[in-house]
């Protein structure tokens, strides 16, 4: 038994669900159940299992099983690596299923453009150590994972820095190797022919060749052979076969030759080599890779401004005086100093002093922010003019900047629906090749024309270089990469690529009214007096009784009934606060203000900023009671006032006369009329509008020209909602729509076949912003909007919606122009470079004199052309997502 515990190790993982004690009792009897556990402990306070294995490998699924057998789920991490050595498409598919095959690990996500693989695994079950492991095994390596570098590593590592220099050294070995075997075997140089009848000239050509296929060749071994041996080869497998074939095959007739000509007679091979050929493969294709690198790098340019926007420094105030440290040393609470033309640490909220800050960094809008004492700052912004001091409230990972770059980085880390197509093709795609170039090469070698088999190598050869799938890996990503980075400097975060994909498809945009397309800061807009309209109104002779308050019992006489209001006018003295009503409009405001006075209601505080505007002081009322659906009701200077809505006057029996028309009107406006009765006579009305914002009609404009529908959701009574809409350009409205109903109005958009865009800011909208098709928050709004939305955008700005909208258009026509062109490149080469137009050019009599350089005298295309042409379809792909940072948003 000794012997046995030697062997034993114990794991812990985390267990989810678990609410008592009795879970606790199902799951330890559940992993007891597991072959190879000896013994499980379950703790409920920190949701987690401890077992103890008869072997250090744990039985991840058998374990996984026996938790969800119980009811219950394990608890997952997510992790973010940098992988190295990949390629092509079905390099993502190769490392993939090696994390995938790892115990511990649920799902993995690998992105060729970044390099980058998200996995999700069970902590315990699995960690750094195993997922490196598969991925060696799969010919692959693990550089680094997201808590290795920082900043200066992850702008080196997206820069591509490392890998541009080895691919430099490496082409300064093979780009003059091939030159110089190109110029030593071209027949028409009048220095070739005597050095070809040189014994030794062949031996020349070998020796130049080696070190550029041996050295600077050497990665397609290192990466392309260890694949293949696992049964899954990738594209430096190609071009390692490809290349091998032709230096082995060269190598064998130089050989033949001189041991023993009469076996090249006999087997009827003419003494020619390709060195040259291989060589010139391997300098094409490194220097396409250099360029690709190059312009990958250029891919991911919006990351890198984004991490390259925080300072490296900041002054902290002590009390012994100023400091600079580093900004990793800030800590919440901190107080900091910013001068003119410094960029702000950290976030946080200004305590000392007035300034403007440029926040067009994050925000994308270029107009500067003025600030004063309690406004927030924000960590990478630069501080324009005056200097401040402010207090940190968000530091290292937590601030705005730290984020957005995170969300930048998952979304350019995710892949979009589109791109399962490529890599289903890109996972059969490889040894699919390797079997047609076989196949080729049969055919050539039994029906092809003398010498056979010179001509079945080169198009053996040919198919292997020409069908490597790197376009097809990097047509989606690298367009993904650009267009979320394009947005993100614009002040645009798309959280995920299926969300960019999703926003492409949209028809129907739904907009919230209230914070996204109006200011959500109703004003008052226009006073209506009844003595304008009917100077001579009479007071009625049994005026209303204010409705009775439970929190005022002031408010009440002797005998429970409400007190009427004096019907004595106010006093010259007093009666209006301490001013003299000069106007019917003043009065109106000031009762009205003075109702309202401690109302936290929207439209009760733009009343009262407008009674105070004029110089107007409410008093204090008393009897307040707020009418729910109605009003309220108050007592000023003895006076009973009513304040609220058509319905209010009229359940109270106070004639509106002319007011009800001028309301009606109010309200075509598209202002919200509120009526005021004292003492038993209607007064006057109140309009107020919550403003549109500058940008609002040129924002729907924009939509509507994209060919979108806009639908407008309100809780605005109808006219209201219809004069907002008409003054938008909006078509279609719903108005008295309830915070709850949100959603439920998307519903009925989709219901009706449409694919919706919600844009909101409210908590109000979240459910609707959860329940469209895409989401898209107003960065200003409440922060559960903003986690219900799949585009955020930064500045309060609805011209910014129709932006993002655009952008995901326009990135998912540039995924789809890469496709086409990457398969429709190996549908057309593959053919070409197999030999497909050997009998057409024999049927023309001969390759055309124009031609020969490409298909010789035969027809076979030139392997060196199948480089070149391989190594420009992924540079054609990566430009062509590149034109997505002139993208208008």
């Amino acid at each position: 038994m000794a012997a046995a515990d030697a062997h034993a190790a114990r794991i812990a993982f985390p267990v989810e669900g678990m609410t008592c004690a009795a879970c606790v009792i199902h799951v330890e009897n559940a992993l007891r159940q597991v072959p190879g556990v000896r013994q499980a402990a379950v703790n409920l306070a920190t949701e987690s299992a401890s077992v103890e294995l008869d072997d250090a490998a744990p039985p991840a699924e058998a374990i996984r099983a026996a938790v969800a057998g119980a009811g219950y789920r394990l608890g997952t991490q997510s992790l973010s690596l940098n992988v190295g050595g990949m390629t092509c498409a079905a390099c993502v598919i190769h490392v993939e299923h090696a994390l995938q095959d790892a115990p511990g690990v649920v799902q993995a996500s690998v992105n060729l453009a970044v390099e980058r693989a998200a996995v999700e695994f069970v902590p315990g079950l699995t960690g750094l150590d195993a997922m490196r492991r598969a991925v060696e095994q799969a010919g692959y390596t693990i550089e680094s994972s997201e808590a290795d570098a920082g900043a200066p590593g992850e702008l080196e590592r997206l820069e591509r820095t490392a890998e541009i220099r080895a691919l430099r050294r490496r082409l300064a070995v093979a780009g003059p190797g091939a030159v110089l075997l190109l110029l030593g075997t071209f027949e028409p140089l009048p220095w070739v022919p005597p050095l070809m009848a040189l014994a030794w000239y062949p031996f020349l050509l070998w020796a130049l060749a080696t070190p550029v296929q041996l050295w600077a060749g050497a990665q397609f071994y290192a990466a392309g052979l260890l694949p293949l041996r696992r049964g899954a080869p990738n594209m430096h497998t190609l071009i390692a076969l490809g290349t091998t074939t032709a230096y082995l095959y060269s190598a064998a007739v130089v050989l033949l030759d001189v041991l023993s000509p009469a076996t090249l007679t006999a087997a009827g091979i003419e003494a020619a080599v390709f060195f040259d050929t291989a060589a010139v493969i391997i300098a094409l294709i490194l220097l396409g890779r250099l360029l690709e690198a190059q312009a990958r790098g250029r891919t991911s340019e919006a990351i890198r401004k984004l991490i390259g926007l925080a300072p490296s420094t900041a002054r902290l105030v002590r009390a012994e005086g100023e400091v600079d440290v580093p900004v990793a040393q800030v800590a919440v609470g901190d107080t900091l100093l910013v001068r003119p033309g410094e960029k702000i640490p950290v976030d946080g909220h200004l305590t000392d002093g007035y300034s403007t800050v440029d926040e067009s960094m994050l925000t994308g809008e270029s107009m500067p922010v003025d600030k004063a004492p309690g406004d927030p700052v924000y960590g990478a912004t630069l501080n324009r003019l005056g200097a401040f001091q402010y207090r940190a409230t968000q530091v290292g990972q937590d601030t705005v900047l730290a984020q957005i770059i995170r969300l930048v980085e998952q979304a350019q880390g995710s892949k979009a629906p589109i791109q399962r197509l490529a890599d289903r093709v890109a996972g059969g795609f490889v040894p699919a090749v390797v079997a047609v170039a076989l196949a080729a090469f049969l055919l050539w070698l039994l029906l092809g024309p003398a010498p056979a088999l010179t001509y079945a190598t080169l198009v053996f050869v040919a198919v292997l270089i020409i069908a490597c799938p790197c376009a097809l890996g990097l047509a989606t990503p690298t367009a993904i990469i650009v267009g979320t980075g394009r947005g993100a400097l614009s002040g645009i975060i798309i959280r995920r690529a299926e969300a960019l994909e999703r926003a492409a498809q949209v028809n129907t945009v739904a907009l919230d009214k209230t914070g996204t397309l109006t200011t959500g800061r109703p004003q008052v807009t226009q006073l209506i007096t009844a003595a304008a309209i009917h100077p001579a109104a009479a007071h009625p002779q049994n005026p209303p009784e204010i409705p009775p308050s439970a929190n005022h019992e002031s408010a009440q006489n002797t005998n429970g009934a409400p007190p009427r209001a004096s019907e004595s006018p106010p006093s010259a003295e007093g009666g209006l606060g301490g001013f003299t009503p000069r106007t019917a409009e003043s009065e109106l405001l000031y009762l009205a203000a003075s109702a309202e006075r401690a109302s936290e209601h929207p439209l009760a505080e733009a009343i009262v900023a407008e009674a105070r505007r004029r110089g107007l002081e409410p008093s204090a009322p008393s009897g307040f009671q707020a009418l729910p659906g109605l009003g309220v009701a108050a007592e000023v200077d003895g006076r009973a006032v009513l304040l609220g809505n058509r319905a209010l006057l009229l359940q109270y029996g106070i004639p509106l006369d002319g007011l009800d028309e001028a309301a009606g009107r109010v309200a075509e406006q598209g202002s919200t009329p509120v009526f005021l009765a004292a003492d038993g006579i209607a007064l006057g009305v109140i309009a107020l509008a919550d403003a549109p914002k500058p940008t609002a009609a040129a924002a729907v404009a924009q939509l509507r020209a994209m060919g979108l529908e806009v639908a407008l959701l309100t809780g605005d009574n109808a006219a209201t909602a219809a004069a907002v809409a008409r003054g938008l350009g909006v078509s279609q409205f719903e108005a008295e729509v309830l915070p709850q109903d949100k959603a439920a109005a998307v519903r009925r958009l989709q219901g009706q076949g449409r694919v919706v865009a919600m844009v909101g800011d409210g908590i109000n909208d979240a459910p609707a912003l959860a329940q469209a098709d895409v989401g898209i928050a107003m960065g200003a709004g409440a922060d559960v909007a903003i986690e219900s939305a799949d585009i955020t955008l930064m500045r309060d700005d609805p011209a910014a919606a129709a932006g993002a909208l655009r952008l995901s258009r326009q990135t998912l026509r540039t995924v789809k122009q890469n496709l086409f062109w990457a398969f429709f490149y190996n549908v057309l080469l593959i053919p070409v470079a197999a030999g497909a137009l050997y009998p057409l050019f024999q049927a023309l009599g001969g390759v055309p004199g124009g031609l020969e350089f490409f298909f010789g005298e035969l027809g076979f295309l030139n392997p060196a052309l199948a480089a070149l042409a391989m190594a420009g379809s992924s540079v054609t792909v990566v430009t062509n997502s590149l034109r997505l940072r002139r993208t208008p948003v």
